[in-house]
């Protein structure tokens, strides 16, 4: 019998599907509970400036603003803007799982090579993506490719970190179980090492993810003549603040479909892995 094999045979783990079905109204009451407040903001903004609570130059009711935000829809442009800046963030976001899911594989199974690699990982890590966003600029110039290198720079160590705790976090009686029976390398990493890691990297994938998104609106806003980014802020320097909130609310939607796409992500990945003790008679 392989080593596979017996590990397969262990006892499985508890499904979850007690829990998930406890979660679903926990879900579910959180955002009725939230929307009341929601509802209520939305009013206050409409309001506010039709009384001239707040100036309607800075604050344009929020009817308005939906109004505009048809209008860029209509015209294509909030389209265009928001395909720009999607494009920046995965291109640089899946350049990162590129680099970092191998790398963090190797430094996470071979210590001699997290030894010597960590010192200068852990020096870029804690240098600031946006204080290198002038470096990028001059090195790669205003076009695409220094939106790129931020956006790369800002998903990689989310995904390297976290690759590198998943690998390390397998079970060793596993690994030396699979070991002791022959497994070979490839089906050890295949079988063993990639199915316990998965849990720990699609966390830092949505981390990731979120730091991407928010590296590609910054350097918009510095050096771009396209993307959401840019719309916020050229038109804030225009004064077109029906055009500018369009934009943070499309920001906003883009963010929140992003999030639940990625926990729905996490949860999948993750289910299956539920400590033994969490059980239920």
């Amino acid at each position: 019998m392989s080593a596979i094999s017996v590990i397969r045979s262990l006892p499985d783990r508890p499904a979850p599907a007690r829990t998930a079905i406890r979660r679903r109204p926990r879900q579910y009451g959180t955002l009725i509970y939230g929307l009341p407040l929601m509802a209520f903001l939305l009013l206050v903004w409409e309001i506010a400036p039709r009384l001239d609570w707040i100036s309607p130059i800075f604050f344009p009711p929020i009817s308005a603003v939906a109004e505009r935000w048809v209008e860029l829809a209509a015209n294509g442009d909030i389209w265009r803007h928001t395909s720009i800046s999607l494009q920046r963030t995965f291109t640089g976001f899946f350049l990162a799982v590129a680099v970092a899911i191998p790398l963090g594989f190797l430094m996470g199974y071979y210590p001699l090579f997290e030894k010597i690699t960590d010192f200068f990982v852990q020096t870029l890590r804690n240098t600031s993506q946006f204080a290198l966003l002038p470096v990028f600029i001059l090195v790669f110039g205003i076009g695409e490719a220094s939106k790129v290198a931020v956006t790369f720079y800002s998903a990689v160590f989310f995904l390297l970190i976290n690759t590198i705790a998943g690998v390390k976090s397998v079970d060793p009686l596993l690994i030396r179980a699979a070991k002791s029976m022959g497994t070979s390398s490839f089906d050890l990493f295949r079988k063993v090492i990639l199915p316990a890691s998965i849990p720990s990297i699609v966390a830092g994938a949505r981390l990731a993810v979120k730091a991407s998104i928010f590296a590609v609106i910054a350097a918009e806003m510095l050096a771009a003549n396209s993307g959401l980014g840019y719309l916020v802020q050229h038109s804030q320097l225009m004064m077109q603040t029906t055009d500018m909130y369009s934009g943070i609310i499309t920001l906003t939607a883009i963010g929140l479909i992003i999030n639940y796409l990625l926990v729905w992500g996490e949860r999948r990945a993750t289910a299956w892995n539920v400590p033994a003790g969490n059980t239920e008679s």
